[in-house]
């Protein structure tokens, strides 16, 4: 009996004011480990004449341990310390920090946006695409290094599926469902079996735009995007054409516009040039058209490929592309704007 006496008292002067001290409660009074239990299984090794009293003195107990666990609990969790988790409810509210938009697809809408404003439709497309819509169709030669594994990243073989290596691949599912006049920018993500470098990364965004038309001049071009460079970069930005070579365009070129970054006076970035390349640009090859089932002798047009990396690393001051993908807060809290 005096076992009984002492887990009454034991009970009486159990303190329960959060949610550990009534767990402890439970597994010190209710568990199939407790005292609770072990004198109920004691019934048995009572005298027969003592057990009748035994077992309501028990169950008594039984009763009370359970009523006190049920109402402790219910306190509790009425309570707003127990509900919140708070113990000082007059504490201030912890402050909600709000995300922004990666500085890549910050650029990569301003670019959209420059041209929208001048009557390019913006058109999406799938990330993985055939042979011929990524090379045959854009004259790629069937020797050409791009089709190599080392400069491109194949999924399947026979026929050819692939990474898209550039949005060009849009650029021709839009000319051969529809009938110019077209104007378009086709921007993504694509990838290039490249090594990751300061300047280059396996995977990285571009804007492609495409206008095709009756008497489209490379003067036009010239002047299309050298209205975008000033909208983009400030009203100061120069902007160069180089020959170059691509097999889509004939003739074809290649775009700087002067460093921001030095001023002109050499950095890392421009290569101690002064200038950054930020795009391919052209004519249409006539056999691109004629590809896509355009008439070559009415139509002509120019095409343009962004790469959006190199804008941003222009536009923001940043001299190492890797900085965009290695999701370093203190970087990127640095291009969050609310608006």
């Amino acid at each position: 009996m005096s076992k009984i006496q002492k887990l009454h008292t034991e009970i009486d002067n159990f303190v329960i004011d959060s949610a550990e001290t009534l767990e402890q409660y439970r597994l010190q009074f209710l568990s199939k480990k407790s005292e609770l239990q072990s004198l109920l299984s004691d019934i048995k090794n009572i005298a027969p004449e003592e057990r009748k009293q035994y077992g309501i003195l028990v169950n008594e107990l039984k009763q009370k341990v359970q009523i006190v666990y049920d109402q402790s609990k219910e306190k509790l969790e009425s309570s707003v310390s127990y509900s919140v988790g708070l113990t000082d409810v007059t504490r201030s509210a912890k402050g909600i920090e709000l995300g922004g938009l990666h500085p890549i697809s910050i650029v990569m809408n301003e670019v959209c946006e420059i041209f929208e404003a001048i009557g390019f439709s913006r058109v999406p497309g799938p990330e993985i695409d055939d042979d011929w819509h990524i090379f045959s169709a854009l004259n790629f030669a069937e020797e050409h290094p791009a089709r190599d594994m080392q400069d491109t990243f194949f999924v399947h073989t026979n026929p050819d599926i692939a990474l898209r290596t550039h949005t060009s691949s849009l650029q021709v599912r839009v000319m051969e469902n529809e009938k110019p006049p077209i104007r378009v920018i086709c921007p993504g993500r694509v990838y290039r079996n490249e090594a990751i470098t300061s300047r280059a990364h396996c995977m990285f965004h571009q804007v492609e735009g495409l206008y095709i038309a009756e008497h489209v001049s490379f003067a036009e071009m010239e002047q299309t995007l050298f209205y975008f460079a000033k909208q983009m970069f400030g009203e100061g930005t120069k902007i160069r054409l180089r020959p170059s070579y691509f097999p889509f365009t004939e003739p074809s070129a290649e775009m700087d516009v002067s460093c921001n970054i030095c001023g002109g006076a050499g950095c890392a970035l421009c290569k101690h040039s002064g200038w950054v390349e930020i795009m391919g640009c052209g004519m249409v090859d006539p056999n691109v058209l004629e590809n896509c089932n355009i008439d070559s002798t009415i139509y002509t047009g120019y095409a343009f490929g962004i790469g959006i990396e190199r804008m941003t690393q222009v536009k923001y001051k940043t001299n190492d592309i890797r900085l965009f993908f290695e999701n370093d807060v203190r970087f990127l809290q640095q291009f969050q704007t609310v608006k």
